[in-house]
């Protein structure tokens, strides 16, 4: 089968949640595994009515067969840990990595108490910045010796390891966005560590040559939360006046909305190693798209906006979300293969 990884290609909440419970159904791994920083990124997913909104266990826990892991690279918050395994019912589904770094009450407090991360930067307030400084300096606990995660150690490397040898899938998702990377983002305004595809793959212990193909998500609206460059964003008063509004998954905050921005996209892609693009908010550029699932059905408007898109990026665009439930999607992936 394969690995594939699904990363954000602007500067977050591109809807990579959503793309990802799709490919999971559609493709039925085995393992779904995070990479990223920790809860300090929100997933939405919507599955008819009911929204869910994650921040650790992994956005594909809507295809029941897979099991749910964390790798370790991600920061683990033991209580939102629990608070989503019960809230979901994924109980025995879900597994974190032993050498997860794990986040703690103080470090919650020094993210929350620095005016530097909370004010400057726009810090989550999570506690990841301070948890990874302190992983950084070989003093932050590990999953393994915190007694209330015992039940869900395991060696994540291993277990997909082992998949990948038996030719099953396998997802690796991604939080947040390239934009926000430490390495790649719009420094200093960016989150504590790398945000790409090679990174998320190294969270997990997987090696670039065990990798598949890389889908890249972007929003044809992007969008910002917290401080930092955004050199496309319209005034708020044009966002609302064309009925763009969007808060944050877990900060709530009100997000800033941009117009497409190909160079963005384009290094983005490149940094990635994109080899297939999703577009999600289609349905905002023209808005007869509304829940649309077959390609030819799209308006003029709608797919010469996926051209210049496509070209932008440089990869085929195969995925393409209507609205923001899971079914309202086009999959084009299958014309590609």
């Amino acid at each position: 089968m394969s690995c594939t990884i699904i990363v954000g290609g602007f500067f977050g909440d591109e809807g990579k949640g959503k793309v990802v419970a799709h490919i999971a159904y559609k493709d039925k791994p085995v393992i779904i595994s995070r990479g990223g920083v920790g809860p300090n990124a929100g997933h939405t997913v919507q599955v008819g009515t009911k929204e869910y909104g994650v921040r650790m266990v992994p956005s594909g826990f809507v295809y029941k067969d897979a099991k749910l892991c964390i790798g370790s690279g991600v920061l683990v918050d033991p209580r939102v840990l629990k608070h989503e395994v019960d809230m979901l019912g994924v109980r025995g589904r879900v597994f974190v990595d032993k050498r997860c770094g794990v986040i703690t009450e103080d470090h919650i407090a020094r993210d929350k108490g620095s005016d530097h991360l909370a004010k400057k930067i726009g810090s989550t307030g999570s506690g990841c910045g301070p948890a990874n400084s302190d992983r950084v300096m070989r003093i932050s606990p590990q999953a393994k010796d915190v007694p209330e995660l015992a039940e869900y150690l395991m060696d994540v490397p291993k277990a997909i390891d082992e998949e990948l040898k038996k030719d099953n899938c396998v997802l690796l998702e991604g939080t947040q966005g390239f934009g926000i990377s430490l390495y790649y983002g719009t420094y200093p305004f960016v989150t504590s560590k790398d945000t790409s595809a090679s990174q998320i793959a190294a969270d997990n212990g997987v090696g670039p040559t065990r990798i598949d193909d890389v889908v890249v998500v972007f929003k044809a609206y992007p969008t910002r939360v917290g401080e930092g460059p955004f050199s496309t964003e319209m005034p708020s008063e044009k966002s609302d006046a064309m009925g763009i509004q969007e808060f944050g998954t877990v900060t709530h905050r009100k997000r800033r909305i941009g117009g497409w921005d190909g160079g963005m996209a384009r290094y983005s892609a490149m940094i990635n190693g994109c080899t297939q693009a999703a577009i999600t908010g289609i349905d905002r550029v023209d808005k007869a798209c509304f829940g649309v699932t077959d390609y030819s059905k799209l308006t003029k408007k709608a797919k010469d906006f996926l051209k210049t898109a496509e070209d932008d990026i440089g990869c085929p665009i195969t995925l393409i979300s209507t609205g923001p439930e899971i079914t309202q999607i086009i999959d084009l992936r299958e014309e590609l293969a």
